[in-house]
């Protein structure tokens, strides 16, 4: 049996936690892929724990604790600061009056509760002295980098059909492979994906898409036709397939969703549709239609400064990182340092306003928007000196 020295503070702040659980009477343990990151050296943001005591028993040995989603048996501690879900195993029968199960052997209930779960790196867990507790080869899959599920696949993926977006998001986020049953599985149910709700397989796609192994992931999830199940991707795959082939993957999420959508040549009236079909914002519809669009101003011309100006240093960065991704040549020195060079970099660093305007005669109306918009671009041509008394005697000429 494996056993860790050292533990990162994230565990040892929980330590008490599981101890107050276990002198009470009961088995306590940290899971899942807090316990699979510590064997990889990755960073921890949460611990998940696993424990005999049912969520009533739990809340006796805390003081504070929320009922976050009790029916599953998970109860939140709030403990030094810091707050941990607590799961009860989850074996199906046994229970009575919400109460421990009638017959609890140590084995029988890890083992009821980790063959749950959905992939065998997933579902290795860890007691107080840092005894690594593997029933389903975990550790021997991490060693050798695969992706495998728990038990049979088919089961795994019909209990959760996201299991499948997650199989792929692993894939690009760790660097490891996809077990061939595992992969068969999938090939065989990805329907399965279209019972599962956008937000959710959303959130799976874009992990994939900005992990350290995107592309070898990307090209699982075309070859499973996990693909054909997602928004307006179905008979897209060939003009996806480019994804694989890319240079370098993208680190930013804007940047992801102008990929796809440049690859799969949506109309720029056609972006909000397609975006808003996958359920993102729309600050992130906003963004990244100003970067599609830009995109193509690259492709056509060398921007004008005032092209410039309206798309501002971070979609222009961003645009910038998506055209080296492509592969389309631009000289981003060049377009940074005319950006830098520009007299205003925002409207509110023009000296004037509409207020400015009328105290010099001119009436409120469409005229009065139009010359503000002339002096703007005046502005940042150089042409016209940012201050009022050049602003003024600009009007002056009209």
């Amino acid at each position: 049996m494996m056993k860790l020295k050292k533990l990162p503070n994230i565990f040892q702040d929980a330590m008490p936690v599981l101890k107050i659980l276990e002198q009470a009477g009961y088995e306590a343990y940290f899971v899942g892929g807090s316990v699979r990151d510590v064997l990889l050296g990755r960073q921890i943001h949460d611990v998940d724990i696993a424990t005999s005591a049912y969520p009533e028993e739990v809340k006796e040995q805390f003081a504070k604790t929320i009922d976050t989603g009790i029916k599953h048996g998970t109860v939140t501690v709030l403990y030094n600061g810091n707050s941990y879900e607590i799961t009860t195993f989850r074996t199906e029968s046994g229970y009575q009056d919400f109460r421990r199960p009638d017959h609890v052997t140590f084995v029988q209930n890890l083992d009821e509760d980790l063959k749950r779960r959905d992939f065998t790196i997933n579902a290795l867990a860890m007691n107080t002295d840092g005894q690594i507790l593997d029933l389903f080869d975990g550790l021997s899959d991490l060693k050798k980098k695969v992706i495998r599920a728990v038990g049979d696949p088919e089961k795994r993926f019909h209990e959760d059909a996201l299991r499948m977006m997650r199989a792929v998001r692993f894939m690009s986020q760790l660097k490891f492979d996809l077990e061939e049953n595992t992969q068969k599985a999938i090939e065989d149910h990805h329907q399965l994906l279209k019972k599962i709700s956008v937000e959710r397989i959303r959130d799976e796609f874009v992990k994939m898409g900005l992990g350290s192994n995107a592309r070898e992931a990307f090209q699982v999830f075309l070859d499973t036709k996990l693909s054909e199940d997602v928004p307006d991707f179905a008979g897209k795959s060939e003009l996806l397939s480019v994804f694989p082939q890319l240079q370098f993957s993208p680190a930013l999420e804007t940047s992801l969703w102008s990929i796809i959508i440049i690859l799969l040549k949506i109309q720029n009236d056609k972006i909000g549709t397609f975006m808003r079909d996958w359920k993102n914002s729309n600050a992130m519809t906003n963004e990244v239609e100003q970067i599609v669009s830009f995109f193509d101003v690259l492709s056509d011309h060398v921007p004008g400064d005032y092209e410039l100006f309206e798309i501002g240093k971070k979609n222009l960065l961003n645009t910038i990182d998506v055209a080296h991704i492509l592969g389309q040549p631009v000289d981003s020195e060049a377009l940074v340092d005319r950006y830098l060079a520009l007299p205003i970099k925002d409207t509110s660093e023009l000296a004037v306003d509409g207020r400015f305007l009328i105290e010099n005669g001119i009436r409120p109306g469409p005229k009065l928007g139009q010359l503000l918009e002339e002096i703007k671009q005046e502005v940042v041509a150089g042409n016209l000196e940012n201050s009022e008394a050049a602003i003024g005697e600009f009007l002056e000429s009209k």
